[in-house]
């Protein structure tokens, strides 16, 4: 029995659709069940904040498989070692973190690239492959369909923006707002006129190129706004935050109306 590997996330980006995720940073199979049975274009499981370790990756990407919904994952790091795990765990994307220049860039995607591109170890027996059933048709497309995305966190990154977009092979670049701010001297304030100046010229230079544009966007009217200037690939919401949010308006709401009961 087989499977075909293909990610159809990939072309709709290609064909310059807006396509819609969220972050999985409870490290368990029930968020992410819940958040891919929704409906999202993609979800992507947070390695790099997040508490959660490969055994639980592999029950997250285990919860998403079959509901139509694409898995990404950010790696703790620009690591090969790491990115390999993830990719022969079943992902079909990575967002690489804090990477600074086309040589990290390139370090990236050939992380994720079968020889002779890319440097990424061979494996039939993983789940990607699925376990041995699927060896030649994910062997053969695997290098086409990984979707790679790096995140443009600091100064040293948009002073390199020009070699980083060089890269052949290369898909998206992605824009981390609160990593951004802070290398810019404004922790926490990613609304900071300096630090929306960067993101204006990031946006100029990315939307100029033949890569897609990402970000995390925390309000609907932050995400049509990026919609609107050309962004295809937006977290729009996480797990975590989602939870906080419920439990901090029912537990107000109650507190409002009876006090300490």
């Amino acid at each position: 029995m087989t499977n075909e590997f293909n990610n159809p996330v990939r072309q709709k980006l290609k064909d310059g659709k807006k396509t819609v995720g969220a972050f999985l940073q409870v490290p368990h199979s029930i968020p992410a069940e819940i958040f891919a049975m929704a409906g999202f274009d993609w979800l992507i499981v947070d390695m790099e904040h997040a508490p959660g370790d490969y055994g639980d990756l592999l029950t997250q990407l285990q919860a998403i498989k079959g509901t139509g919904t694409v898995p990404f994952v950010r790696p703790p790091w620009n690591d090969d070692v790491a990115i390999k795990k993830i990719l022969d765990s079943g992902a079909q994307g990575v967002l690489v973190p804090y990477v600074n220049t086309g040589a990290e860039a390139a370090s990236a995607v050939a992380a994720c690239r079968y020889p002779p591109v890319g440097v990424r170890g061979v494996s039939g027996s993983n789940r990607a492959a699925g376990f041995g059933n699927n060896i030649k048709n994910y062997l053969e497309v695997a290098n086409r369909e990984i979707v790679v995305i790096i995140a443009i966190e600091t100064q040293e990154a948009i002073d390199n923006l020009d070699d980083i977009l060089a890269v052949e092979g290369l898909d998206g670049v992605f824009i981390g707002p609160m990593d951004l701010a802070t290398n810019l001297g404004h922790i926490g304030n990613p609304s900071h006129p300096e630090v929306l100046k960067a993101f204006s010229e990031i946006e100029a230079k990315v939307l100029g190129s033949d890569k897609f544009l990402g970000t995390l966007t925390t309000t609907w009217e932050r995400t049509q706004e990026c919609y609107d200037k050309g962004y295809q690939w937006l977290i729009v919401m996480q797990d975590v935050s989602a939870l906080v949010k419920a439990a901090n308006a029912m537990t107000a709401q109650f507190r409002d109306a009876y006090g300490d009961g």
